[in-house]
């Protein structure tokens, strides 16, 4: 299994409609990719912004490829982003998960 990491930042008035948003583009893309197993969405709050962190579950690289494209390490980016102002990472890290623990 792995792991796909992807952040972005945005003024703390547009985190909730950013996270719906994010539900109805990368969350319902990368659900309908075979492969996908799961994702998570992590929010961290600072003075005046937010840190958003997603982060999706996946079978094998290739599997990622397919969503994706060639170049994984590439942030796949929607042309509404910049409606919520954001400051988003353009790439991602990934990761091969050891341990994968839900109690």
């Amino acid at each position: 299994m792995f792991a796909r990491e992807w952040k972005t930042r945005c003024p703390k008035h547009h985190k909730d409609g950013f996270i719906r948003y994010l539900y109805q583009t990368g969350i319902r893309d990368t659900a309908m990719t075979d492969g996908f197993l799961g994702a998570q969405i992590m929010v961290r709050d600072w003075q005046d912004s937010s840190e958003i962190t997603l982060i999706t579950f996946w079978d094998n690289l290739e599997c990622i490829k397919a969503f994706a494209g060639e170049d994984i390490s590439v942030a796949r980016l929607y042309p509404e982003d910049q409606v919520y102002e954001l400051d988003p990472d353009p790439f991602v890290f990934h990761y091969e998960v050891v341990e994968h623990t839900y109690i």
